[in-house]
């Protein structure tokens, strides 16, 4: 679709600022994302919304489904990100109208600090365990224990509340690395 097609959504599209906010209502989520209909501009000729909002920019935590964050008929403010030619929408966001928990977690926690937390998920390579609201931290197979173990459910299960040792809050790669067998040395 070019701007010879639709061009009165060729020329709001064109309009739009990179960070600018628009609204409108929650037309349809799907598996990919949601479409939003938006209050200003025209209608999409075949989408049920002129914004889409991938999956990634619903919300900072990881979650499922877009059900999990929004409903059809929900009214919505979001971010808009850029315009997509091909498509002919408006890359939208939500999240970035919201606080990053895992920025609010790295500045109240230093490494080295001690937290308590369930186990939420073993992985061939160590154990994620949830040390705040919205925020996973990774226990490497190496930090699960004193001696080397081959397969995280040697030392733990998922369920299991466990205290670990914050080792690092990486923000550019939004990840937290923890130790098991550190929280269980002596002070």
């Amino acid at each position: 679709m070019g701007p010879q097609e639709n061009p009165e959504l060729w020329a709001f599209l064109e309009s739009l600022s990179r960070g600018e906010i628009l609204q409108g209502t929650v037309a349809a989520t799907e598996r990919f994302g949601v479409f939003v209909a938006l209050d200003d501009g025209p209608a999409h000729p075949v989408f049920p919304g002129v914004g889409f909002i991938t999956i990634p920019e619903l919300s900072w935590i990881r979650i499922e489904a877009a059900t999990d964050v929004v409903a059809v008929g929900q009214r919505v403010a979001c971010e808009f990100l850029q315009f997509d030619t091909r498509n002919l929408e408006a890359r939208l966001s939500l999240r970035a109208l919201r606080p990053d928990p895992l920025r609010e977690f790295a500045d109240r926690t230093a490494a080295g600090r001690r937290l308590r937390g369930p186990v939420t998920k073993l992985v061939p390579f160590g154990a994620f365990v949830r040390v705040a609201d919205g925020i996973e931290g990774l226990v490497h197979l190496r930090e699960l224990a004193e001696t080397p173990v081959d397969k995280p459910e040697d030392v733990v299960a998922v369920g299991d509340e466990v205290s670990v040792v914050v080792l690092e809050v990486d923000l550019p790669r939004r990840r937290v690395a923890l130790s098991l067998r550190r929280a269980s040395a002596p002070r």
